[in-house]
């Protein structure tokens, strides 16, 4: 059994082999077709391939630049305590209280509303 099988396998290799080689040699026209398909295939393959080469490249070092900034860093440590903001709302609500110190309120009492009484009109000549 084992040399029907060894040799069944041996026929069907060597009649597709035969196939083969009868396509490549039968014309040069679809020859050169199938060529340069298979050169655009593997040309849009290979960029691919740079374009994913690059990206990662990028993302490797942008990781590796964040590792080395560490946790510690002094431009990190102010962000993230956010003082800025807080100094600026101290400022402000300063400055607010200095300009509420600084103003003062007049009262027209002619120009309160007053129901009872009519505003005098200009008459015009």
């Amino acid at each position: 059994l084992a040399l029907s099988n060894t040799t069944a396998l041996n026929l069907l290799l060597s009649k597709l082999l035969q196939e083969c080689l009868e396509r490549s040699n039968s014309s040069a026209a679809p020859q050169e077709g199938s060529a340069s398909g298979s050169l655009a295939i593997i040309y849009v393959l290979l960029m691919l391939g740079l374009f994913g080469f690059f990206s990662l490249a990028v993302m490797v070092s942008n990781l590796r630049a964040r590792r080395l900034e560490g946790p510690r860093d002094p431009y990190n440590t102010y962000i993230a305590t956010d003082v800025w903001h807080r100094k600026d709302r101290e400022y402000l609500q300063a400055k607010v209280l200095e300009s509420c110190k600084l103003c003062c309120v007049l009262e027209n009492q002619l120009a309160v509303e007053q129901p009872c009484r009519k505003i005098p009109e200009e008459k015009s000549s």
